[in-house]
């Protein structure tokens, strides 16, 4: 059965994983002519005790700008390689990642593809909280690939070993 993608979301969050689907899904895109949805979820609970427990206006704008940034930065490094501009998209969100990817974005921009990096936390923040990819694969309403390897299909070589 062959799959024929035309709305693919790829969330990424700064990890080496996240942006080896990054690069997969730009593949992905290209060979089925379809469109990209780059995506970062700016978790807000995450700085809770940060500022007395209050987000201001500075610190939230910050944040969105840094994530915009990011996020032009892998669309202008897709662009380079060869990707149509037009078929590409940044988005940054606030909310929890989890719900944000597997739910409520996809419903927004009728994603018919999730790529997702295997895992963009250390094991003790998985352990606490559970990782978003995992909720995500249980959760979403679309397909959802894992990625765990590189565009060569090779696994990522951690550089603490």
């Amino acid at each position: 059965m062959e799959q024929d993608y035309k709305r693919i979301l790829v969330p990424v969050d700064g990890s080496k994983e996240a942006e080896m689907a990054f690069k997969k899904a730009v593949t992905v895109a290209r060979m089925n002519g379809g469109h990209l949805d780059v995506l970062t979820v700016l978790d807000t609970k995450q700085f809770i005790g940060l500022h007395g427990g209050m987000l201001n206006g500075d610190v939230i704008y910050q944040l969105s700008e840094d994530a915009q940034k990011y996020l032009n930065e892998l669309k202008d490094g897709a662009v380079k390689d060869g990707f149509n501009e037009d078929n590409i998209d940044i988005h940054v969100r606030f909310g929890e990642p989890k719900t944000v990817i597997s739910q409520e974005f996809i419903e927004e921009y009728n994603n018919d593809l999730i790529m997702i990096g295997s895992t963009g936390m250390n094991a003790v923040t998985r352990l606490l909280v559970g990782s978003v990819s995992e909720y995500v694969t249980r959760n979403a309403k679309t397909d959802v690939i894992i990625v765990r390897t590189d565009i060569d299909n090779k696994k990522l070589v951690d550089k603490k070993k």
